[in-house]
């Protein structure tokens, strides 16, 4: 057993995130200090078939089971009624413990169902994709989504505990290990250049699925947000630091919405597309230079991703993304923001951002 443990300071929500491999006695140690009444856990139809058995081992104890369709429709308040219902109906009380066993849909609709239920019960994270490891099982953004927009009901819930078991990712399919690639890519870019300067010479090893690349570069990522966490829990204003987690993703989510959240374009993917555009953006704005811009650029082509947005669609409609784009929820009274770059491994929040820079920006891309 290897773990690496990176702690959330948030006083009395504090928690902390293991890193490692086959962390089964991790999981007892933190069970036998909690002395819940009850475990259920939450996860979709896919993994439900592949981990059942590795569940049963992983606790040892008995458990109930709660499971949902696999994919985004998932974060819906037809879903959301109808798990809580369920876990209602199994006698639950203020001391039961929830688990969110699957990738971000199940992280997020977990931690929102444990922030309302009983007004708050206890649950953990247990990752199963990449994206979810360095990014949505982290830092207590829990949600749904709704009809006009991803994200937009939810609310802020630390989980207790989140165990990143990197032997999931070995099962992982390949286009979703990309997928979470991108998150990981973010971190380097708003944060910390000498770890984007790090996968610049590893990304191959990461892709190889190197044990040791693996468990260093989760590891930072965890780092990274949980000090970010740390500063600014909610997000308190777009100006905080959790604002620059946001790079890449207000031009990301214009795309994912614009396919309706479907398989077209993963989240990962078109963050990745958004990271690009921001950094043109940053460009545009004299604020990043354009041997950083390329730099970037190059990273992402060598890694496997499509920047070109008309592989994905031939005709764009620029006024719906528009009209996306101002779902966004980080729009302060019609004025739009954007996470920007000054250089790689610096962010900053550009408030007032007129839509003709997005325009300008989209049809670079197009």
């Amino acid at each position: 057993m290897t773990n690496n443990t990176i702690k959330v300071n948030l006083e009395q929500r504090s928690y902390d995130i293991i890193v490692g491999n086959n962390l089964g006695e991790n999981l007892q140690n933190f069970l036998r200090n909690q002395k819940y009444s009850k475990i259920i856990i939450l996860t979709d139809s896919n993994l439900d078939k592949l981990y059942n058995p590795y569940l049963k081992d992983l606790f040892k104890i008995d458990f109930e089971y709660v499971v949902v369709e696999a994919g985004e429709k998932t974060k819906s308040f037809g879903v959301l009624e109808k798990v809580c219902e369920e876990i209602l109906q199994k006698n639950i009380d203020r001391s039961t413990l929830l688990v969110a066993f699957g990738g971000g849909v199940i992280g997020d609709l977990t931690g929102f169902v444990a922030s309302i239920l009983l007004r708050g019960i206890d649950f953990i994270q247990i990752p199963t994709s990449l994206l979810a490891m360095v990014d949505s099982s982290v830092g207590g953004k829990t949600a749904i989504n709704a009809q006009v927009g991803k994200n937009l009901i939810g609310s802020f819930y630390q989980p207790k505990l989140v165990l990143c078991d990197l032997e999931f990712l070995k099962t992982l399919p390949v286009r979703e290990f990309q997928n979470g690639y991108a998150e990981v890519v973010k971190y380097g870019l708003i944060f910390d250049k000498s770890f984007f300067n790090y996968l610049q010479k590893n990304y191959l090893s990461f892709f190889d699925y190197n044990q040791e690349v693996l468990t260093s570069v989760v590891k930072r990522c965890c780092e990274i947000k949980a000090h970010i966490v740390a500063v600014d829990e909610r997000e308190s204003s777009s100006s905080g630091l959790r604002a620059i987690l946001n790079f890449g993703h207000t031009f990301g989510h214009v795309l994912e919405a614009y396919f309706n959240y479907s398989n077209t374009l993963l989240h990962g993917e078109a963050v990745a597309i958004g990271m690009v555009m921001a950094s043109k953006m940053s460009c545009n704005f004299n604020m990043l230079s354009s041997e950083h811009y390329q730099e970037i650029v190059e990273h992402f082509h060598k890694t496997g991703f499509t920047i070109d947005l008309k592989k994905f669609a031939k005709d764009w409609s620029i006024n719906q993304l528009i009209i996306h784009l101002y779902k966004d929820k980080k729009v302060e009274n019609k004025n739009l923001v954007f996470i920007l770059l000054s250089e790689i491994g610096k962010a900053i929040v550009k408030k007032d951002v007129d839509v003709s820079e997005f325009e300008k920006v989209v049809k670079e891309f197009l």
